[in-house]
């Protein structure tokens, strides 16, 4: 039944829910594809009500392997799209159309299977360079209403978006930023900020495997790392990350 959206957040895979240290809310899942299963029944359900309450969803989408899978769970999910407006957390200063650019896998995982109006894909025009087209998303965003969901991934180092430890891009208030010299090539890319970030209704930041457990570690002894500094998320992990 490849067009199923199938819940796995049950109790034989949802392992704990812990919101006891450092007042994180964490849904610890038992591998990555119930990550990405839970992560795409929140997709299905924020929508729902965002619709019925405000006749809009306006989503946030992230690059990395696991959210790609939630994204390919949700091709036969019961959304009405004419009414969803999607975004993106960061993407990379490459050209239209390359592998590498985050609209283009979410473009191959989901929106060119479901029948989202293509100017509802609010994408980042960052092959125009990190100045400009974060100038030009961010004005995006300052027009746009509050967004309703924000997925995130994390990576080894607590990185989100593309919001990298030590950068400069971290002090920069604007809603959307340029991104310098980042760790991972390309050097140069575009993120939301933190002033969206933490602006939004809802925020998923998805974790999945075992070289990231020393991260999720650090960030529960109270590492601010910068995954960490985006408030009041849910965080999805699955068991080979969460050993606390």
């Amino acid at each position: 039944m490849p067009n199923a959206l199938v819940s796995v957040a049950t109790p034989s895979n949802l392992l704990m829910t812990d919101s006891t240290q450092m007042d994180l809310h964490i849904h610890a899942c038992a591998d990555a594809e119930a990550v990405a299963h839970y992560a795409a029944d929140a997709v299905v359900i924020t929508a729902a009500s965002a619709i019925a309450e405000r006749g809009v969803f306006h989503w946030v989408l992230a690059g990395g392997t696991t959210p790609k899978r939630c994204y390919e769970l949700l091709r036969g999910a019961d959304i009405d799209w004419s009414n969803v407006h999607a975004w993106f957390g960061d993407e990379r200063c490459l050209p239209v159309g390359h592998a590498e650019r985050n609209d283009r896998m979410a473009d191959e995982a989901l929106l060119s299977h479901v029948p989202i109006p293509s100017a509802q894909v609010h994408r980042i025009a960052a092959e125009l360079g990190p100045e400009v087209a974060a100038a030009r998303y961010g004005k995006l965003l300052a027009e746009a209403p509050v967004m309703d969901l924000i997925l995130l991934g994390m990576g080894e180092d607590g990185h989100t978006a593309s919001l990298f430890p030590d950068n400069p891009a971290l002090n920069d208030p604007r809603p959307a930023i340029p991104v310098d010299n980042s760790p991972k090539p390309p050097p140069e890319r575009v993120s939301m900020g933190y002033a969206a970030l933490n602006a939004a209704r809802r925020c998923l930041i998805m974790v999945a495997g075992k070289g990231k457990a020393g991260t999720i570690s650090r960030i529960l002894a109270g590492e601010r790392l910068p995954v960490a500094c985006v408030t009041g998320s849910e965080w999805v992990i699955d068991q080979a990350a969460y050993k606390a």
